[in-house]
């Protein structure tokens, strides 16, 4: 008969399986807590990371505004009469209506779905107001949605109605000014003098005059109705719409009128669109790669923009603002992978030394079943089950507790500890049960005692080698190709198995270091005993010897050391994110406050009587001055180039950089001297890509006139995040026939924001304070760096665990050698002193090696976990050890250890020297 044929299962012997247990309560208790408290931050965390990230994708929309709407733009279909004039269409806005229900049709089921329902935007051309000195603008407007244009109240005359009654209108192009009836708001009213029946006086870019008479004026029934969003002066006047110093003006269209005003004007002046605006509590960081796609995919099918026909054609920035929100995710969610690896790392250790304890305690009695004839495979099966029904029962509990604390559960992050725990025992177990019933006896033959400790140390070797290359392999793949990946269309956000590996480094890294500690702490603890034989003080003889006999024992050390050096990187994380959102608000705004003259800016924003004032403030230091252009049109060899163009007093910008926190920028004198060329400009420019090195030559076009040649004469500091900036000197601009139009201010000094706040002009104030509590509070920052100082609590808690196991698993053979040693004299105190030299060796190494490997660690690996993504920097941030929170887990660690003996020495104070002497009888 075949021998498996004879073989049976494991037969438990489940008296024993209970007795077990009920003994050894205490230590099973302590891995359940641990599994649990682990399996219930590992299930917690991945449950808030989605949360946050649903919180984030809806904050970057809704911080895009505008510029996340999904827009269609299409021409008109051409007017040309049969007598060679321009047909009157009646019914224009049903054409409208088609046109936006035919976008909303191509947008398909999952983005209509995301977005509000679309809005109709006809715009006529910008008209200049002839009546008045200041400069004015004047556009009409029609608004259409499903249900209509947005609800108005008449206050005065009625809403606009058609110029003429007949169903068929036939105008030549040549003829006078066709009129159009339009409404204005109250405030225009005011503004303007004008009334129902009166014409407002306007021309056309070509200097032609335009019939636009006013019909009635209108009160807005909801002045939140997202339609206003799209044509904000139909509310009020909007300072700076049309350039710095302008004010327009807008008048709303109605479906009778619409007709009438594509007539009022040129055939190709009058533009439609549809606005579709996302809704961002609808938005999920599931649903962000398959919106974007679609986006990309309407793009690739928009019609061409020279085709003069009724395609549709899309133009969107959301699939980009999706993508930069998936790319933060992202990187916090590596960010965060690798803080729980080093937390699953550092419980790994402890269940395992925690195991040896429980297994230590159970040797005599797993060797008397061995005696009484029971098969290892029993026994194995007894403690497996012994294990599992606690390792499950307490993920069970953690899991539970985390789904009660958060919005779902993820179980994948706590299957290693639940595996540590189930396995680790029953494998420790039946190893100790086979050593204690092996009947083979150590060889008298010195070379095979030498072969036998030969085999032992290859491996050995064998281990840490084999953790030598995967750190060595963790690392290379980091810094190669780092942890932030492009998210692809079909990308869920999970971790793939590509990604474990260098996620793995810094645990891998903390467990290479620790190795090197446990090969070099026993030839220290060697040394020591040297030493300490040549002296005249036994206890520091009985101490080194201790220590030397204890110094080669693995799981204490590699506990100890990876989780204060785990620990550690956690702490300096969380630090340097802190310290990068400071800087990042810095680089964001570019000093304390900032007035930014935009599209609801006021006039003579940046006045010398504005700066003088704000200057003139208490508590300023320094007022700098600047004209900032965005996506400016810069040319580099016939290639265009669109960075921020800042033109600035350079001296005056450098005294500012040298006052704040920002980097300095020396190349900004060089900005002052002569170019290297006549009549160039020099300028300092970087670039993204690094392609614009020092000399080389751009061009600044401007209308009616030459353009302006500049020459890069070193490298520009980033300019409110930009990564393409060009910084020019004013006076040299100025000088070759370009003056500054300034519409930024800086400011900086404790009393820059109120300065600024209170100076009475009507510009966009950002001050750096809102800034920085703005990211402090968003919900991937927030979440990363609670999670950061959550993990460090963790392991410093575990790190301490783990000393009291490790103190634990030898308290026993430690006390019975000093116990023997105190029946030759040697008193309790002295017996204290020799145990502490036994136990402070490991945890110095820890406390003084820990923090510095977590330190280096840090400074190799921070740089690729992009860190700038979440900090808001222009590139990552340096590593920022705290050194006193460091030195805090060291002490933390020793004063551990100085409670460990004198706790040992009051529970064996009862211990009898008698009982000691016959151990082992």
């Amino acid at each position: 008969m075949k021998r498996w044929l004879t073989r049976r299962w494991p037969a438990p012997h489940w008296p024993s399986v209970r007795g077990r247990g009920r003994t050894d309560a205490g230590p099973l208790l302590l891995t359940a807590a641990v599994i649990a408290a682990v399996a219930l931050l590992a299930g917690a965390v991945p449950a808030l990371l989605r949360a946050a990230a649903d919180s984030a994708v809806q904050d970057t929309v809704r911080r895009a505004g505008q510029d996340s709407n999904v827009l269609v733009r299409a021409d008109w279909e051409r007017d040309d009469g049969p007598t060679g004039g321009r047909v009157r269409t009646a019914r224009l806005a049903d054409d409208v209506d088609d046109f936006r229900a035919r976008a909303a049709y191509a947008l398909g089921p999952d983005l209509d779905a995301a977005l509000l329902p679309p809005i109709a935007v006809v715009n006529g051309p910008i008209l200049s107001i002839t009546d008045g000195s200041a400069p004015r603008t004047f556009q009409f407007t029609y608004l259409a949605g499903d249900l209509g244009g947005p609800d108005v109240t008449w206050v005065a005359g009625s809403a606009p109605g058609p110029a003429v009654t007949d169903e068929f209108v036939e105008t030549p192009y040549n003829g006078p000014p066709w009129p159009v009836q339009v409404g204005i708001s109250e405030a225009e009213a005011t503004t303007l003098h004008l009334g129902p029946g009166d014409r407002i006086p306007v021309k056309d870019g070509q200097g032609r005059d335009r019939d636009v008479r006013i019909s009635g004026i209108y009160r807005p029934a909801d002045s939140a109705d997202p339609a206003w969003r799209l044509a904000p002066a139909l509310l009020r006047p909007a300072p700076g719409a049309d350039g710095v110093g302008t004010t327009r003006f807008a008048g709303l269209l109605s479906a009778e009128s619409l007709p009438d005003a594509r007539l009022a004007v040129d055939e190709d002046q009058l533009r439609r669109s549809v606005h579709f605006a996302p809704v961002p509590d609808a938005l999920t960081w599931d649903t962000t790669a398959a919106l974007a796609s679609q986006v990309v995919k309407l793009k690739a099918a928009s019609g061409s923009s020279g085709a003069r026909d009724e395609s549709l054609k899309w133009e969107s920035q959301l699939d980009t603002t999706l993508r930069a929100a998936r790319t933060r995710i992202g990187a916090v969610a590596v960010q965060a992978a690798v803080l729980l690896t080093g937390v699953l790392t550092a419980t790994v250790l402890v269940l395992l030394l925690a195991a040896d304890l429980l297994v230590r305690r159970r040797t005599p009695a797993l060797r008397a079943a061995r005696q009484r004839g029971a098969a290892l495979p029993d026994l194995g099966a007894e403690l497996t089950i012994e294990s599992t029904v606690v390792s499950l029962s307490a993920a069970a509990v953690g899991l539970a507790l985390a789904r009660a604390a958060a919005p779902g559960v993820s179980w994948a992050w706590a299957v290693p500890a639940v595996l540590a725990g189930a396995l680790a025992g029953p494998t420790f177990g039946i190893l100790a049960a086979a050593r204690a019933s092996r009947d083979r006896r150590q060889p008298a033959n010195r070379a095979a005692r030498r072969w036998i400790r030969a085999t032992g140390q290859l491996r050995r070797a064998a281990v840490e080698a084999a953790v030598l290359i995967a750190a060595v392999a963790a690392f290379v793949t980091l810094h190669q190709r780092g942890l932030l990946s492009v998210a692809s269309d079909g990308d869920t956000g999970a971790l793939t198995g590509d990604t474990i590996l260098p996620i793995s480094a810094p645990a891998l890294g903390v467990l290479v270091g620790a190795l090197v500690l446990l090969r070099l702490l026993p030839l220290g603890a060697r040394f020591a005993l040297r030493q300490a034989l040549r002296s005249r003080r036994p206890l520091a003889v009985f101490g080194a010897a201790r220590a030397a006999a204890t110094a080669g024992r693995a799981l204490p050390l590699l506990v100890l050391v990876s989780a204060t050096a785990l620990a550690s990187f956690a702490l300096i994380l969380g630090t340097t994110v802190t310290r990068g959102l400071a800087d990042g608000a810095w680089s964001s705004v570019g000093a304390d406050a900032r007035l930014d003259v935009g599209a609801e800016a006021g006039v003579g924003v940046a006045t010398p009587a504005v700066v003088e004032r704000i200057a003139a403030a208490p508590g300023v230091g320094q007022v700098v001055v600047a004209q900032v252009t965005d996506s400016a049109r810069v040319f580099s060899d016939s290639t265009l180039f669109t960075p921020r163009l800042v033109i600035v007093d350079a001296d005056a910008f450098q005294r500012l950089l040298a006052t704040t926190p920002l980097p300095d920028a020396p190349a900004l004198a060089r900005l002052t001297t002569p170019g290297p060329g006549p009549g160039d400009v020099p300028a300092l420019v970087r670039s993204s890509d690094g392609e614009l090195p020092t000399g080389t030559r751009l061009q600044l076009p401007r209308d009616d006139a030459p353009a302006i040649r500049l020459t890069a004469v070193g490298t520009a500091p980033s300019v409110g995040g930009a990564g393409d900036v060009v910084i020019v000197d004013a006076a040299a601009l100025a000088g070759a026939g370009l003056p500054a139009v300034p519409n930024t201010v800086w400011v900086t000094g404790p009393g820059a924001a109120r300065a600024v706040s209170n100076s009475g002009v009507a510009a966009n104030v950002v001050l750096r304070a809102d800034v920085l509590r703005a990211q402090r509070v968003a919900p991937l920052t927030a979440g990363l760096v609670r999670l950061a100082w959550t993990a460090a609590a963790v392991l410093l808690t575990l790190g301490l665990l783990g000393l009291t196991l490790a103190a634990a698993a030898g308290a026993s053979e430690r006390w019975q050698t000093l116990t023997r040693l105190r029946t030759l004299g040697l008193r309790p105190r002295d017996a204290r002193w020799v145990a502490a030299g036994e136990v402070l060796p490991p945890v110095v190494v820890a406390a003084v090696c820990g923090p510095l490997l977590g330190a280096l660690l840090a400074r190799l690996t921070l740089g690729p976990l992009d860190l700038r993504l979440l900090t808001g920097q222009a590139a990552d941030p340096g590593a920022v050890p705290p050194w006193w929170l460091l030195g805090l887990v060291s002490v933390a660690l020793l004063a551990a250890a100085a409670t460990v003996v004198p706790v040992e020495s009051a529970l064996r104070r009862r211990d009898r020297l008698s009982e000691v002497l016959r151990a082992g009888e």
